[in-house]
């Protein structure tokens, strides 16, 4: 949401730490818009990553507003002075309804709270040129799999790779396999989905046997703190060494202390989101892997020794113009790493700058 209305919202926190007064209270000259202090040429369209950095690290200072301390503001009082309420409503009407539906708060009248996140992971599971996975007969579209999503290094256009995929890739590559394969209960019979199908079922069971005393929730909120402090918007070589120490540590327990209610045999949302609390642990111990693994910062993927003087990303296109394809060797096994060049020829690579 925050992307498009920063168009014409401007983005502040104020300048003293800990300041509780509400918005309104605060005067022009108490205010810091940091986004356009610190990169006056782009101001609130500095791009996202550089957007939710400058907004983590405003908040870490203690100058987050809101309930939790998390949040800034998204101020339209400028934008609604200078073109009218009627235009903002316009342009943005639907986004305003959605925010005053989940908070109770009118963004017209009032700024908005927004938070800094991490807008994707950057990874996916590995495909072919088919999108085909290792695993025969499953095919990834879109943001899941990893062609266009250099491992933390390139910043793919997510609408665009969903219908670069489903218009025209997987009609013609899914139809060849379909020809060259029989489908039904043949199909099904293929070793490597039998045993994807009983490892499936092995965890379902594992998962209700626990009877733990810790609800999923307070472990996915456990592995998002870490993942918060230490592999988000920036990371450090202590932070992300810090992860790969705790997250295991998450997991064990995890699968000792976990609590999922229900049954295997109805729709249980509290065991499928087990399931995928489980993926997450797995996953996030493995973007820390890969951060560590890079010692540049580019894109999505900032390491704080890694930058220039004036706080731009400082890249290493020599040693890490690659994808990285992470393969599983195994439970408490360390993942090998496959690279595989990005070769560019029509586009020079460059070291941004949005000063």
């Amino acid at each position: 949401m925050s992307e498009s209305l920063r168009n014409d919202g401007r983005v502040w926190v104020p300048l003293k730490k800990g300041d509780k007064r509400k918005p309104h209270e605060i005067p022009e000259n108490e205010r810091d818009y940091y986004l356009e202090r610190k990169y006056p040429s782009f101001g609130n369209l500095a791009p996202r990553d550089i957007s939710s950095r400058a907004a983590k690290e405003a908040c870490d200072e203690g100058r987050g507003v809101g309930p939790s301390g998390f949040g800034v503001y998204l101020d339209f009082a400028d934008a609604i002075k200078r073109l009218g309420e009627d235009t903002i409503r316009a342009r943005y009407g639907n986004l305003f309804e959605m925010y005053e539906r989940i908070t109770d708060e009118d963004g017209y009248k009032q700024p908005m709270r927004i938070y800094p996140a991490l807008h994707y992971a950057m990874g996916g599971l590995w495909v072919d040129y088919n999108l085909q996975s290792n695993l025969p007969g499953l095919f990834v579209l879109g943001e899941a799999n990893f062609s266009d999503h250099g491992a933390n290094r390139l910043g793919a256009s997510a609408l665009m790779q969903g219908l670069g995929d489903g218009y025209f890739v997987i009609p013609y590559t899914i139809a060849d396999y379909l020809a060259r394969t029989k489908p039904g209960k043949a199909h099904l019979e293929n070793p490597e989905f039998k045993k994807s199908v009983e490892d499936v079922e092995c965890v379902t069971k594992k998962l209700l046997s626990i009877n733990g005393r810790k609800s999923v929730k307070e472990f996915h909120r456990e592995l998002g703190k870490v993942m918060w402090d230490n592999v988000g918007m920036a990371r450090s070589e202590e932070s992300l060494k810090t992860a790969i120490k705790r997250i295991p540590e998450i997991r064990e327990e995890f699968w000792k202390n976990v609590r999922v209610t229900g049954s295997g045999n109805d729709l249980n949302q509290e065991l499928e989101r087990a399931g995928r609390v489980a993926d997450f642990l797995e996953f996030g111990e493995l973007l820390a892997r890969d951060a560590l693994n890079r010692n540049e910062s580019c894109g999505g993927h900032f390491r704080v020794e890694y930058q220039m003087s004036d706080g731009e990303a400082k890249r290493d296109d020599e040693n890490y113009s690659y994808v990285a394809a992470w393969g599983f060797q195994g439970v408490d096994k360390e993942p090998e790493l496959h690279k595989e060049p990005l070769v560019f020829e029509n586009v020079h690579l460059g070291i941004r700058s949005y000063k």
